[in-house]
């Protein structure tokens, strides 16, 4: 018996989901719920084998809700909205249905699952690298602490630092840790506002303060909170070029 998942906010999509698996005795729904929040919480629990995820929903998107979890289970997206399926696809989804969906098209995304899982047993993962992001998620940035979700805007973003195979994400009072690389986030911020200006840092201009000397040509950023970042050739170069220096 293979365990199942429903997240959508919309109740009566769960209960069309539910229709359609009552004739798969082998896949059983053992919860379901209406929002990212608890739909992470409930797939750290309950370790579901597949999930039928709605995309836009109250708090987190669906995407944003994949980003917390550190192993995803095969993922079905179930959305309104055909603009998201290129996302959904670079995401490795199994499959994605637009509502409303007919019995027999639900029926091709289980069985394009079984054949996926009958060759790997991979499940969804490798991520959202792409650089396709929707609007709230460029303007935040959801970090998982133990039993928490957070929501960080991006304006209170000091500077973010790379840290193994996760980055520090600072702010004024706090430091986040979240499992990305330097590159992602790179790309995928707002390049009016960062600017990665060494392998290991990228800062939000508005924190900067000024830019000193150091011996042998070097350079370092001084920020509002007094942290000193270090500058690369490269990066001092691009901060120039950005400050219009």
């Amino acid at each position: 018996m293979k365990r199942v998942i429903i997240i959508d906010d919309e109740p009566l999509a769960r209960a069309v989901i539910k229709e359609y698996l009552k004739e798969i005795p082998e896949l059983e729904v053992v919860a379901e719920c209406g929002d990212g929040f608890e739909g992470a919480k409930l797939i750290g629990e309950l370790q579901p084998d597949l999930i039928f995820l709605d995309i836009q929903m109250p708090k987190i998107n669906g995407f944003e809700m994949l980003e917390l979890l550190e192993q995803p289970p095969a993922v079905i997206f179930t959305t309104a909205f055909d603009e998201y399926a290129m996302k959904a696809f670079e995401a490795h989804a199994i499959d994605y249905l637009l509502k409303p969906f007919s019995k027999d098209r639900f029926d091709k995304a289980i069985q394009k699952w079984s054949q996926q899982r009958s060759t790997s047993e991979k499940g969804t993962q490798v991520l959202l690298q792409e650089e396709i992001r929707q609007p709230e998620e460029r303007n935040r940035i959801v970090v998982k602490e133990g039993g928490n979700i957070r929501i960080i805007p991006v304006h209170e973003i000091q500077y973010i630092e790379a840290y193994d195979d996760y980055v520090k994400i600072y702010t004024q009072k706090e430091m986040f840790l979240k499992k990305k690389t330097m590159s992602f986030y790179e790309q995928s911020l707002d390049t009016n506002q960062f600017v990665r200006v060494h392998r290991s840092y990228i800062i939000q201009l508005n924190q900067l303060t000024r830019i000193e000397p150091l011996e042998k040509d070097t350079h370092v950023a001084l920020l509002k909170s007094n942290v000193r970042v270090p500058l690369s050739k490269s990066g001092y170069a691009k901060l120039k070029a950005v400050l219009g220096l």
